[in-house]
């Protein structure tokens, strides 16, 4: 296991220089970084302290720093002690720069303003958590999106997802026995999607769970024959009505709620 120093330095929450680097890690196996984050840095008294830090755990740093007069400041004190700076944003910025002629304002933290975007994710979010798992059925035409599924499809987690992109999203579930809610039928607005997964895949996180919660495994729940039939009722069902269907087999949630909006997008015509 190789093992060093990573200093995070952001003149605003960090999460977006943070993000960067976890995304980056998980590209190399058998390392772990020790990780120094400095968030809200805004001032040369401030940044001093970091570089007090950084000489004392010599190591990679990546920055968010807009502030051209403090960037200045914090690489010219890491080039003192030899150390590499990686400003993450700037790439980005300098291409946005140039595709639309413009400086940027190089003001921190914009992306944290509460303007409407924040308040829409908020509310996404609390339609999701209430029209989770088949509640509140009755709202459902206001939802965007409607997920439909047999148990353990990532049903919840997809709608936490996307309700944190701004996207209302409701999922309702498939039970053997159990008829769906009319809503289910009669909403016009929100997009309905199936979605399914493999059986096999299906019994093990089925299993996982229910060992989780020190339940019997040896039910219906997990039997290969009733399973596959379930999946076969739900599949039937998506196809009568003539619902998108995403397989969940082989996907993260990142990647189902990618699918989700890229059929959301083509509904409302603006898919590239």
């Amino acid at each position: 296991m190789t093992r060093f120093h990573l200093h995070l330095v952001s003149d605003a929450t960090g999460d977006t220089v943070h993000s960067v680097a976890r995304a980056c890690l998980v590209q190399f196996e058998d390392v772990e970084a020790i990780e120094h984050i400095w968030s809200m840095v805004r001032t040369k008294a401030q940044l001093d302290r970091v570089i007090a830090s950084i000489k004392l755990n010599p190591g990679l740093v990546l920055f968010t720093i807009v502030n051209e007069a403090l960037r200045t400041h914090f690489q010219e004190g890491c080039r003192k002690l030899q150390i590499a700076t990686i400003p993450v944003l700037d790439p980005i910025i300098a291409a946005f720069g140039a595709h639309l002629g413009r400086q940027s304002r190089g003001l921190p933290g914009q992306q944290h303003l509460l303007d409407n975007e924040y308040f829409a994710r908020i509310d996404a979010m609390t339609f999701a958590m209430n029209h989770d798992d088949g509640q509140s059925t009755w709202g459902l035409n206001d939802a965007d999106v409607v997920l439909v599924g047999v148990s353990r499809t990532s049903k919840t987690p997809t709608c936490i997802y996307l309700a944190n992109r701004g996207i209302k999203a409701a999922n309702v579930p498939m039970v053997p026995g159990v008829a769906l809610p009319e809503e289910v039928f009669t909403a016009t607005h929100p997009l309905m999607i199936g979605l399914t997964n493999d059986p096999e895949r299906l019994i093990q996180v089925r299993r996982n769970r229910l060992t989780t919660l020190q339940q019997n495994d040896r039910t219906d729940y997990t039997d290969m024959e009733a399973v596959k039939a379930e999946v076969a009722m739900a599949r039937r069902l998506f196809t009568e009505h003539k619902w998108p269907v995403i397989d969940v087999t082989r996907r993260s949630i990142e990647e189902t709620a990618a699918a989700i909006l890229k059929l959301l997008a083509r509904r409302q015509g603006t898919d590239a």
